[in-house]
């Protein structure tokens, strides 16, 4: 028992930092998740590198090339004596020493052998990450993958040009982390218990000490009543409104004997709350859309539990919500005494444990509906779910086979990018795509030994323009790019490969943990430049 405690506390301190962003259940979804990497390249490497570290369960590396001496000068995890020897074996052993809680393992085969011998290889993992595999081999891949609702991370490091491509079929998100949310107070549509406790005080009649501990937002709450009686039961909702509310909460600071103001922190609080507090209460867009999704209005045997409890607080909205999400439950820091903090806070918590019962109580009904098990869907999971029901999210991306054989789709858009007068590093997603025409029609890149590189120049034009009319599109791309193209000579740098690294493990993370939102879709880095843009394809 004390060697399990000693274990976890051991772990806690290990992971410390990375705990305060995606929780114990953030890092325990880490630790069961099974990722395999495909070509141990400097890119490849670089992305285990990053998520060894935070501590995955397990990774297996699929490269059925040896070492040459061109990978000891770009990649930190193969050294010179390993020339020779298997790529997938040397880099998981040393990849392995990270971090002694992952497990590693190795397949010494390629993986169009793989896919022709054993496809339900690739069935076994959380999440696959692809790194410079051709064009051919990556469809076929991403077909499998696709079929086995498995997510698939495709990247490759070009000369100076960094790639990323999601592809997951669907991936819900519970906890998306927004950056600037508003406090869930609703002090425009107070709920019954915050009005009786609000109700229950009385500035006029408090002493001087309890006036200057009062929290900011009973003070807020008491003089918006003052405001809605006077306009309608409306509250300030334009600037100079906010300004009108301001300035008779100002006037309502402590008076001394002699009628002077006096100074008070709580009340100078509520003053700077009054934009952000006032905030009309309503559901975000976001998660309207997901009440309308098909996945949620027609639930089966197999829906996922996201849908199942979108399907439950959706109910709950259109009857006991009134047309209001669950409450949040939290309410920020402010200057007052304790005694009248915990009560506020404590209407908070129980008027979201009350909603959170309400929800619990359709999700079960659902289940009983749906001929689910009660347990498939956790309490614990329904409070996190209605804790953050107005962030909800689900990303859908295209397939693979969709993007690249649908020669109309999204040209529209690429168009637009050839159109501008200097171009853009969406540009370079043009260049790639026709760098693969290159190799799929003479079996290497261009530029790839020194002597072909001005000879490739206009081939790997001819290629680009073939693209470019297959797309049904006008533009041109200036020689400039072409010609960087071919100088690249599908060079690998380590620069490169590192960042493109830590952007690619941070986007396995999300979606091994199941938060924070991932891109949608596709990520250019243009590291000649330092920029980089995203862009659904």
């Amino acid at each position: 028992m004390a060697d399990a405690s000693r274990s976890t506390m051991d772990k806690n301190n290990k992971y410390d930092r990375q705990l305060r962003l995606w929780g114990d259940h953030g890092q325990s979804a880490l630790e069961a998740a099974k990722v395999c990497l495909i070509n141990a390249t400097a890119t490849g490497t670089e992305i285990l590198k990053n998520l060894v570290l935070p501590g995955i369960g397990s990774f297996t590396v699929v490269d059925g090339k040896k070492v040459q001496a061109e990978d000891v000068g770009n990649n930190f995890f193969l050294s010179a004596d390993s020339v020779g020897k298997s790529r997938a074996q040397v880099a998981t052993e040393l990849l392995g020493e990270l971090n002694e809680d992952v497990s590693g393992n190795f397949v010494d085969e390629s993986a169009e052998t793989l896919l022709e011998n054993n496809p339900d290889f690739f069935g076994a993992f959380s999440l696959v990450i692809a790194t410079n595999l051709n064009e051919k081999i990556l469809l076929q891949l991403g077909e499998v993958l696709w079929e086995r609702n498995i997510p698939l991370l495709v990247c490759r490091c070009y000369g100076f040009i960094g790639y990323l491509r999601l592809v997951v079929r669907e991936h819900t998100i519970v906890e998306s982390h927004p950056d600037n949310a508003h406090e869930d107070l609703r002090l425009d549509r107070p709920f019954p218990t915050l009005q009786r406790f609000c109700d229950s005080f009385d500035l006029q009649t408090m002493s001087k000490k309890d006036h200057s501990h009062t929290p900011w937002l009973l003070i807020l709450y008491k003089y918006l009543q003052e405001w809605k009686e006077k306009h309608d039961g409306k509250i300030p909702s334009c600037y100079q409104e906010k300004n009108q509310l301001k300035e008779i909460i100002r006037k309502g600071v402590w008076l001394s004997e002699e009628g002077v103001p006096q100074e008070e922190e709580n009340f100078e609080e509520a003053i700077k709350n009054v934009n952000s507090a006032l905030v009309p209460t309503k559901i975000p867009a976001e998660v309207q859309a997901l009440f309308t999704d098909d996945c949620c209005l027609n639930l089966h045997h197999e829906s996922k539990p996201f849908w199942i409890m979108c399907h439950a607080l959706k109910d709950f909205v259109e009857n006991e919500g009134e047309g209001c999400l669950p409450v949040r439950g939290t309410i920020p820091d402010m200057t007052s005494d304790s005694d009248r903090y915990i009560k506020l806070q404590t209407v908070y918590r129980e008027q979201a444990a009350a909603d959170v019962e309400l929800v619990t109580r359709r999700v079960h009904t659902l289940l009983q509906e749906l001929g689910r098990m009660a347990t498939s869907v956790t309490n614990s999971e329904i409070k996190t779910f209605c804790r953050n029901a107005s962030f909800l999210r689900v990303v859908r991306c295209r397939s693979l086979a969709e993007e690249y054989n649908n020669s109309t789709a999204r040209t529209e858009e690429l168009g637009q990018h050839l159109e501008s007068e200097e171009g853009d590093d969406v540009l370079f997603y043009i260049l790639l795509r026709a760098v693969d025409r290159f190799y799929e029609k003479y079996s290497r890149f261009p530029g790839v030994d020194n002597d072909n590189v001005e000879p490739d120049i206009p081939l790997l034009k001819t290629c680009l323009s073939k693209q470019l009319q297959d797309w049904g599109l006008a533009g041109t791309v200036k020689d400039d790019y072409v010609h960087e193209m071919c100088r690249y000579g599908a060079s690998e740098l380590h620069t490169i490969a590192a960042y493109m690294g830590g952007v690619v493990a941070q986007e396995a993370i999300k979606i091994l943990t199941a938060q924070f939102v991932p891109i949608n879709n596709t990520y250019i880095y243009n590291g000649f430049q330092q920029m980089s843009t995203t862009i659904c394809l």
